[in-house]
């Protein structure tokens, strides 16, 4: 299958910089958003460097390691040496974000969201911490393939908040995992089919706060593939969303 892809990243009028970044690389097969937190622009520095660790890893740029490629031997399926290195290429990122935190002490709490893709055949493989979001669009349903890793989910998961209640809640972005605040990260990661004409997009919580699922379906259902990163971005600002706001379309072609 030929993959298409498209991206749009918009500030907002709330926010003063952009801390979203976003990647897009047909070639390599290679997706990414991230949200970026952090004082003195930390967050903007923060998102960008996971989005080129990732990409550089996943893609193969990045100089190999030995004790990574010593695991990949050991594992017998393609797609588990593919969920191992996203697994580490997440791990690398919170590595890089680190040491550059360590050496300026004014961003000390910089820290990203980050959700990757990687295209490979007719698989899919997915990877995210935090709360930017990977969904796919199949025959007209939206399927949630990512689970915000939020207090506010885990109440949600637990049966103490509804999912409406939850919107209302200013605390409702308090992330219980993120890339590079902590130590070691665990990213979610998972292998999908890919099937002709399937659509993932790939967001910040800039534009799913402010947009329900069953909303976004019905923008993307009324328009081309190429105009649906676009569009999501714009709705997301019309609906009154305060955050960055940043899409990434990925289409399968028959």
């Amino acid at each position: 299958m030929r993959i298409e892809a498209w991206g749009r990243s918009e500030c907002g009028e709330v926010r003063e910089n952009n801390e979203d970044a976003w990647l897009a690389d047909v070639h390599a097969g290679v997706f990414v958003v991230a949200d970026g937190m952090g004082g003195h622009a930390a967050g903007e520095v923060a998102s960008e460097m996971a989005a080129r660790t990732l990409h550089d890893v996943l893609s193969g740029d990045a100089d190999p390691d030995e004790t990574r490629l010593l695991a990949e031997e050991d594992l017998e399926d393609e797609a588990a040496v593919m969920r191992e290195r996203m697994r580490y290429a997440m791990n690398q990122a919170a590595i890089q974000i680190q040491r550059h935190a360590r050496s300026r002490p004014e961003t000390r709490g910089m820290g990203t969201t980050a959700v990757a893709i990687v295209v490979d055949g007719d698989r899919v493989h997915l990877a995210h911490v935090g709360d930017s979001r990977a969904y796919r669009l199949r025959e007209g349903r939206i399927d949630r393939m990512t689970r915000d890793h939020t207090v506010v989910q885990d109440e949600i998961d637990a049966g103490r908040l509804t999912p409406a209640m939850a919107r209302m809640l200013p605390q409702r972005g308090v992330l219980t995992r993120s890339v590079g605040v902590h130590g070691r990260v665990e990213p979610d990661i998972a292998t999908f089919d890919l099937e002709p004409d399937d659509l993932w997009v790939l967001c910040s919580d800039g534009v799913t706060d402010v947009l329900e699922d069953d909303e976004i379906i019905d923008i993307v259902d009324e328009i081309t593939p190429e105009q649906t990163a676009d569009a999501l971005v714009r709705e997301a600002l019309r609906a009154g969303s305060e955050d960055n706001c940043t899409v990434v379309v990925v289409h399968a072609l028959p």
